[in-house]
């Protein structure tokens, strides 16, 4: 049953991913991952590589190109088992069929191994892996307004991702992100991002490295009042982040989003109490409430508002 309703959701999907797949990063990476195979396998073509086949058949893969093969499928499957999203299954079956290719082709030909490591070179410096563009209910700050934001009104809880477009695993947890804000945004609970990448002086002030050996990216914070009561990843002594999941069920849990859902609510239903008794008699507390209520902006905030 879980096959069936597996194959269902999949077939359901499939016009979504091919949509995805076929933009040019993934087409280009596509070609990329399969070129020493074919190289290898290419009539016309595999009779003029080198072979270190007994048998001298040169369109066909030696021991040693097997046994690389080999390895890639076992640290592609390694790697897979603490991804979370498509994007994060396919990125490293695509990086580690590049790494593997450059070892193949060197090991071919030197001649071959340059080019194609300067053809992965050129790829990575001008193709970017997409950005996630779908719905989401998140505000994103820049320098100058993230602390005008946080401390506007105390009674408001912001979740901040601190990203950079950069980072491949802030584009993958960028819809998991997406889809909370969906989910849990309220009145009392809002959702932000802040890209240090561009603004460095943000990474300074909250203290969120940008380097790739501190592993600090992404990192949520949440905020009340402006103070940071929970970050995720934890940081140790040395500035390196402790290694932390980043999928849906880790951050609803670690940032007791449900409850946190449930008290935020209150202010919509303070609003609703007091614009059905005007007098306000006996809902003061209410009264207090709703003074931040008024400052919500419409959902599906664009990424250039910033």
């Amino acid at each position: 049953m879980g096959l069936i309703t597996g194959l269902c959701t999949f077939f359901y999907h499939l016009p979504q991913i091919y949509k995805w797949l076929l933009k040019p990063y993934y087409i280009t990476s596509f070609f990329m991952s399969i070129a020493f195979l074919v190289a290898r396998k290419a009539p016309g073509l595999c009779e003029h590589l080198a072979s270190q086949r007994e048998d001298g058949n040169s369109c066909d893969f030696d021991w040693r190109e097997l046994e690389i093969l080999m390895f890639l499928c076992a640290i592609v499957m390694m790697k897979n088992r603490r991804a979370i999203t498509l994007e994060q299954h396919i990125g490293n079956l695509f990086m580690f069929s590049k790494v593997a290719n450059v070892i193949l082709f060197f090991r071919l030909d030197l001649r071959l191994g340059i080019l194609y490591l300067s053809l992965c070179v050129a790829f990575v410096m001008t193709c970017k892996p997409p950005l996630y563009m779908g719905p989401e209910y998140i505000k994103y700050f820049s320098d100058k307004t993230i602390d005008e934001e946080l401390q506007q009104d105390s009674r408001v809880t912001w979740i901040v991702e601190f990203y950079a477009n950069w980072s491949s695993d802030c584009q993958s947890f960028a819809p998991v992100f997406a889809d909370l804000s969906l989910k849990y945004n309220c009145t009392g609970l809002r959702f932000g991002k802040v890209d240090i990448g561009r603004f460095g002086e943000v990474s300074e002030r909250y203290k969120v490295s940008t380097s790739p050996l501190a592993k600090q990216l992404p990192s949520l914070i949440l905020f009340q009042g402006g103070r940071e009561i929970i970050r995720r990843p934890i940081v140790d002594k040395k500035g390196r982040a402790v290694s932390w999941t980043f999928n849906e069920e880790n951050v609803i849990r670690e940032f007791n989003l449900n409850e946190l859902f449930q008290k935020s609510k209150k202010l919509n239903k303070g609003r609703e109490l007091k614009e059905g008794e005007p007098d306000g008699s006996h809902i003061e507390d209410i009264d207090e409430l709703d003074a931040g209520a008024d400052n919500l902006e419409e959902p599906l905030e664009s990424k250039k508002d910033q």
